[in-house]
């Protein structure tokens, strides 16, 4: 039963980073490319040590070395993201999307 959830874990985990890593690489400009990593591969690699601290924990260890990484991601992610993102629109970086007109 253990071996289930670790692998559903390591699935779901794998498929985020995957998907993340692909948007990294195939959105158009900075700014879309700033959720691939920020969004996807953080709740990937969550799930990855997730799965690995269910593992270490099963076998009788105790690992909160995984629980405390997780934290330091999952609270440095959005920060870093929002870190570029304001140096982007410092040095004026534009985007290749057009955004809708609301003056009138």
């Amino acid at each position: 039963m253990i071996d289930a959830i670790i692998s559903i874990f390591l699935i779901f985990g794998a498929g985020f980073a995957l998907i993340g890593s692909i948007g990294l690489v195939r959105l158009p400009d900075f700014y879309t490319r700033l959720h691939g990593p920020t969004k996807a591969t953080t709740l990937g690699l969550g799930g990855l040590l997730i799965a690995s601290m269910i593992y270490f924990t099963s076998r009788g260890e105790v690992s909160l070395h995984e629980l405390l990484v997780t934290m330091f991601l999952f609270m440095t992610a959005p920060v870093s993201a929002h870190l570029l993102a304001k140096a982007a629109l410092h040095l004026r970086i534009r985007s290749e999307i057009e955004l809708p007109k609301w003056d009138k």
